[in-house]
């Protein structure tokens, strides 16, 4: 039983943490509410509480005990408070938390149906329509409000923007690679004279199919390579297998005679190719040996 109510306990206790975490992302770090700021004006459609119409709220049991007082039609059920993923009143008005999710105006049609009142106290409109009405003017939005040039330049905006990200997208490199080189030791000095350096090499695949690539190196002539733990022959190129959607990270070593280095610190270059296509990654790198 003690072990089933912590379990509870720190159930809700995570629902609830979890919950303010949420709407204080929302508030503090998202840039929405700044955008959606920023490009509002008189004309444009916003969730909108309708006071000239609600207030003064009062519930059930108030407008039962004073049936003689004058009420608005909300009734003070604060199901619009429940329901927003903010947990914002927008009976307050216009707040920055709002997402513009339109659950308070679908609760609040509900509530509006059961009473027997006329539907969109909390409803879609302009400041220019909420004024007028206020004003005991019968106004409506029209099409008028969504298509004007603000809006087209808008529209004109954001779709540049999304077609740039498209594009980048779909002309993403398919293929990464990365070479870390040893730092401990930078280099040894083998018994035959030759020199041989370490590295980590990466190779992202970001295809949802397995390839497999073949690694060489340019700019060391005699320059040969192996795998970690592999048994095989030291030659000029690799053949490596990268599974889908992943990045394939492996040690290998490269061995080579000082006297085709041209100094210290010898820059040479790696290249991966797809065997089963023509794309390529490189990665420059460098080659260390004794100083002469």
């Amino acid at each position: 039983m003690i072990a089933y109510t912590t379990v509870a306990v720190l159930t809700a206790t995570t629902y609830v943490f979890a919950g303010f975490m949420r709407e204080q992302v929302c508030t503090y770090m998202c840039p929405w509410p700044r955008i959606q700021a920023a490009m509002l004006d008189e004309h444009s459609l916003t969730v909108t509480y309708n006071d000239w119409r609600g207030e003064p709220r009062a519930r059930r049991k108030e407008r039962a005990e004073q049936p003689d007082a004058q009420h608005g039609d909300c009734i003070d059920c604060n199901l619009c408070v429940a329901v927003c993923p903010q947990g914002s009143d927008i009976r307050d008005g216009q707040q920055m938390e709002c997402i513009t999710c339109a659950l308070c105006i679908d609760a609040c049609n509900g509530v509006m149906e059961k009473i027997g009142k006329p539907k969109n106290l909390i409803s879609y409109a302009t400041l220019k329509e909420y004024e007028a009405n206020a004003a005991g003017a019968k106004e409506r939005t029209s099409w008028r409000s969504v298509i004007r040039p603000r809006t087209i330049i808008y529209f004109s905006l954001w779709s540049i923007a999304g077609l740039a990200i498209l594009f980048s997208l779909l002309t993403r490199d398919l293929l990464g690679l990365n070479v870390l080189h040893d730092r401990n030791p930078l280099f040894v000095r083998l018994s035959d004279g030759g020199v041989r350096n370490g590295y980590t090499v990466k190779i992202l695949n970001k295809e949802p199919r397995e390839r497999t690539f073949r690694l060489t190196l340019d700019g060391i002539k005699g320059a040969k390579m192996m795998a970690s733990g592999s048994d095989a022959v030291p030659s000029t190129s690799l053949r490596i297998t990268a599974k889908a959607d992943a990045q394939h990270a492996f040690k290998i070593y490269i061995t080579a005679d000082p006297a085709n280095l041209s100094s210290a610190s010898t820059p040479f270059r790696m290249t991966i190719a797809d065997t089963g296509g023509d794309e390529t990654a490189d990665y420059d790198a460098i080659f260390n040996a004794p100083a002469n």
